[in-house]
């Protein structure tokens, strides 16, 4: 039977583990966060972006960076279609850009499925670096289209949906 004193010992013990442990950043899970993509995405997400540490996140088909959190990724948004919103292309991937609020930046794939949506603390880093790091991870998500200038789009239902050949 253990004293008073093992106890004491072990209760000291998982104070000691806990106080250098940070809570996982709350997230909602995606419509589509079980597809088998997204796990494929997630588990190759980087440990570090624009020197923002990942954090360890509540929710399937998530990711997280910095403490507060600065970059939130969700993997099985909704599938985005024929859009007027700007949208870039950073190392292969491209992404509606939703700048309406300032000081964040939310950024959605195009053209591929499962969708990944990326909302960024443009204040305290920089978007153009977090969309970069996150590239190759994204790059397992299959494409489907890609976006198209202006003057590319025809007058037809495919006015701005272009699919890979």
């Amino acid at each position: 039977m253990r004293g008073p004193g093992a106890k004491a010992a072990a209760i000291l013990l998982v104070l000691v583990s806990l106080a250098g442990c940070t809570a996982a950043v709350p997230m909602q899970v995606a419509e589509d966060a079980t597809n088998p993509v997204c796990a494929d995405i997630v588990v190759r997400l980087p440990e570090d972006i624009d020197g923002q540490e990942r954090r360890e996140t509540d929710a399937q088909g998530t990711g997280a960076w910095g403490d507060p959190a600065v970059i939130l990724l969700s993997c099985g948004v909704e599938v985005p279609g024929p859009s007027t919103q700007r949208c870039v292309t950073i190392d292969g991937v491209d992404w509606l850009v939703d700048d309406s609020e300032e000081g964040r930046g939310v950024f959605t794939t195009y053209g591929r499925d499962p969708a990944v949506q990326v909302v960024i603390d443009v204040v305290a880093t920089s978007d153009s670096n977090a969309l970069n790091a996150l590239a190759n991870s994204i790059g397992y998500s299959p494409v489907v289209g890609a976006c198209t200038s202006p003057e590319d789009a025809t007058i037809d239902d495919d006015a701005v949906l272009r699919p890979q050949q």
